[in-house]
């Protein structure tokens, strides 16, 4: 009689207490996701949980979270100077106004990350 594992063509290693232990191994990378990686993770377990468990399941969860991650961080770079770029906000205005440089680079990244969130985590 066969175990799945064997089925599967899993191998397995003999312990120091003579018990055999499947040789098992995920093969997820290793996660440096961040706030946008954060908030897809948590999107995904409150509001997509199949998807959630699905990539959980193939391993392929950290990398998912790591690509969008990614992704997001580089669009809301971009984005962030071109608003700032559009609006006024240099760094001429941040030598002679901080108060209003800090309020205005607020209120755009404020923006940026409504815009992220809306093309890269609540999909």
């Amino acid at each position: 009689m066969s175990t799945i594992f064997e089925k599967l063509g899993v191998t397995y290693t003999e312990g120091e207490d003579g018990i055999l232990c499947p040789d098992i191994v995920l093969n997820e990378e290793e996660p440096h996701y961040s706030k946008y990686g954060y908030w897809r993770k948590r999107y995904l377990q409150e509001h997509r949980p199949a998807l959630f468990s699905s990539l959980s399941l193939k391993g392929q969860l950290v990398k998912h979270l790591n690509e969008v991650d990614d992704e997001c961080w580089e669009q809301a770079e971009r984005l962030e100077q071109e608003l700032a770029r559009a609006e006024g906000v240099t760094e001429k205005l941040k030598a002679e106004n901080q108060m209003e440089w800090v309020q205005r680079m607020n209120s755009i990244q404020n923006r940026v990350d409504e815009l992220i969130c809306q093309e890269y985590i609540y999909i």
